[in-house]
């Protein structure tokens, strides 16, 4: 078993994150992750307060375990959503897409563990300093809004940066990928495309054929004139949105063109006008697995390159 600071922190088992993907990390994912005992958390997204409510109380119904929601920082109900959260006494909030260091006061207030999503160090170091008790390194390789430093050169600069623990994301689909964030500093993972593969989550079927059938060089990121880059699979409306990008349209041009997509790839599964955002572990994904499975198979993989590694350590004169 593999317990690290996380494990207390969260009171999980494992040191696994489910990230929260709008559309994507609904109840039914959420309730099997916690349940496996890793940290299932909700993706809010844009959606309207009623709805992030309803789906608070549907995972408390379900699960006793710890539950997080994610908030990002562009969402037009940020503040309605992080009430909710308070009013329902959710026990994680992780932030991404912005800087929430104004609301992290009123969080922690009502005892909730607050985690941003990091793409730098100096917002680590922000972070921290407005009561982060941890952050989420996320690298570019990551899908959906990605920032511009790639996973193994910002971990280890972040746990360098800040004192409070480090979670690693961007690229990790296996127990190596857990391994390797465990030696680089971090003291757990969060996952995000790995888990849209799983038989509990409830996107569209088509969702997860195309990830499982992702190469190494399947995803694309658009959006670089907005500021916001996204990375997602190649399809014919990322390759659109990659040539309008190139006409310079206007920003309200792409804003409208870009709106939606994700729904329709989540719900509708349209394989042509839909935006499939995924990382580029998808490469590492190869079947569908319930969340237990997927989970144990992890933490299976990760014991034994860590009980292994030291075979590589020669001591005394030996190593001359």
């Amino acid at each position: 078993m593999i317990k690290t600071q996380l494990c207390d922190l969260l009171g999980i088992e494992h040191p696994i994150l489910q990230g929260g993907m709008a559309w994507v990390s609904t109840p039914p994912l959420v309730v099997a992750v916690s349940a496996a005992g890793a940290l299932g958390i909700l993706g809010a997204g844009n959606a309207p307060p009623n709805l992030v409510e309803t789906q608070v109380r549907e995972i408390k119904a379900r699960t006793h375990k710890p539950f997080g929601v994610n908030v990002p920082m562009f969402s037009p109900f940020v503040q309605d959503v992080l009430d909710i959260c308070v009013r329902e006494k959710v026990p994680v909030v992780t932030t991404g897409a912005g800087n929430p260091s104004s609301y992290i006061p009123a969080l922690k207030q009502a005892g909730i563990r607050v985690i941003p999503v990091v793409g730098s160090v100096a917002l680590a170091k922000r972070l921290e300093r407005a009561g982060a008790d941890a952050v989420i390194a996320e690298g570019m390789e990551s899908g959906g809004h990605i920032g511009d430093v790639g996973t193994l050169p910002l971990v280890p600069q972040v746990v360098d940066a800040v004192k409070i623990p480090v979670i690693a994301a961007g690229g990790i689909a296996d127990g190596r990928g857990l391994a390797a964030a465990l030696a680089l500093g971090a003291v757990g993972i969060q996952m995000g495309t790995r888990f849209i593969c799983t038989k509990e989550c409830a996107v569209h079927p088509n969702y997860k054929d195309m990830i499982v059938k992702a190469g190494d060089r399947a995803t694309i990121t658009t959006g670089h004139s907005l500021g916001h880059p996204v990375r997602a699979l190649r399809n014919p409306m990322t390759r659109k949105f990659e040539e309008m990008e190139k006409q310079s349209l206007t920003e309200e041009a792409l804003i409208e063109f870009g709106t939606g997509k994700l729904r329709l790839a989540a719900i509708e599964g349209d394989v042509v006008e839909g935006s499939f955002m995924a990382g580029q572990s998808c490469g590492l994904v190869h079947d569908i697995p319930s969340v237990a499975e997927l989970i144990q198979r992890i933490i299976s993989e990760a014991e034994g390159i860590l009980l292994h590694l030291p075979r590589y350590v020669i001591h005394g004169s030996n190593s001359r």
